[in-house]
């Protein structure tokens, strides 16, 4: 993702090259086969920043995240953090996006292979990812090669990663600044909620609202089926339709199919089985920023009672021996 503004200047140069070599033949070929590579190559890297591209806001007025807008499946995910935290400290978000890793997925091309994961990341306002020189020894082994970005650049409190690979990364920490209200005037010392979106997997449906191969595909009209034509890249049923009529189906690589030639099939009979194995989830929790002034109040009226306590008791005891002596007497 962080390579799509160096491929648009590549392709720009490119662009410039062939203008000024249309007369060499070789030249025209190579930059030709280049900018299509770097296009193809554009597309691929941008796709995943889709919802940075197109939304705002990652989350809705309703509460849903918009990565729920692809990826239709319900998966749930976990988001731990400490229950307080100190202004200007640097403390740890840690989410878990649990699958079972044996199972693998239909990809593009319609061959298996392994889930990713990805996460979108809802800070309240004033927090932000923490500078590398704030975090810790101990923290960043934990986040690892992990490379969280900011949703916008004027929504540095929203951060997302991803597609990375499941098997290694199934599991984040994402160090986290919480801000100083000494500093920040628009912070203060209150309870604060954060929102976590995550997926595995791939998406059912594509930014254009098409569908991908990761989906059960179902018949579109009643009819039975005449022919099957299996290719490398997509299946063929031919149907008749019950006026003699024929119609096709064409399903991608990837799903299974379930129905056979001169089977009899309805409107919106499943043709294909369901490859999906991933799924969307949210979670959301809340952390409340303290003031160092409140914990030390607190410390010294606690151990106010505490003394106050012993005192009663010393004085307690005083009492039941000056009691005890006049019954002596």
């Amino acid at each position: 993702m962080k390579y799509v503004g160096l491929l648009i200047l590549m392709k720009q140069s490119f662009s410039f090259i062939f203008m000024k070599q249309q007369k060499n033949p070789v030249i025209i070929v190579l930059t030709a086969l280049l900018f299509t590579a770097l296009t193809n190559a554009q597309e691929a890297l941008a796709y995943p920043i889709f919802a940075q591209q197109n939304y705002q806001n990652p989350r809705e007025p309703n509460g849903r995240i918009v990565c729920a807008n692809c990826h239709l499946a319900q998966k749930p995910v976990e988001l731990e953090v400490p229950q307080a935290v100190l202004p200007s400290s640097v403390f740890e978000a840690s989410i878990k996006i649990p699958y079972d890793q044996s199972v693998q997925q239909v990809q593009a091309n319609g061959k298996k292979g392994d889930l990713n994961v990805g996460m979108v990341l809802i800070l309240p306002d004033g927090f932000t990812l923490a500078p590398s020189d704030r975090i810790p020894e101990e923290m960043k082994t934990k986040v690892g090669n992990l490379y969280y970005q900011p949703y916008s650049d004027t929504q540095k409190n929203i951060l997302v990663v991803g597609p990375v690979p499941g098997k290694t990364y199934s599991e984040m920490v994402v160090p986290i600044l919480a801000p100083d209200p000494a500093q920040n005037k628009e912070v203060n010392y209150l309870k604060y909620p954060l929102y976590l979106g995550g997926n595995r997997g791939r998406g059912q449906l594509y930014p254009d609202g098409s569908k991908s191969n990761n989906n059960v595909f179902t018949s579109s009209v009643a009819g039975v089926i005449k022919q099957i034509e299996s290719g490398k890249k997509s299946t063929t049923l031919t149907i008749e339709l019950a006026n003699g009529e024929t119609t096709t189906e064409k399903i991608p690589a990837g799903p299974t199919l379930i129905v056979r030639e001169g089977q009899k099939i309805q409107v919106d009979q499943p043709l294909t089985n369901n490859p999906n194995v991933g799924g969307f989830g949210q979670a959301e929790t809340e952390v409340v920023l303290q003031s160092p002034a409140r914990i030390q109040g607190l410390v010294v009226f606690l151990m106010t009672i505490f003394l106050t306590q012993i005192f009663l008791v010393v004085k307690k005891k005083q009492v039941e021996k000056v009691q005890l002596a006049e019954m002596n007497f």
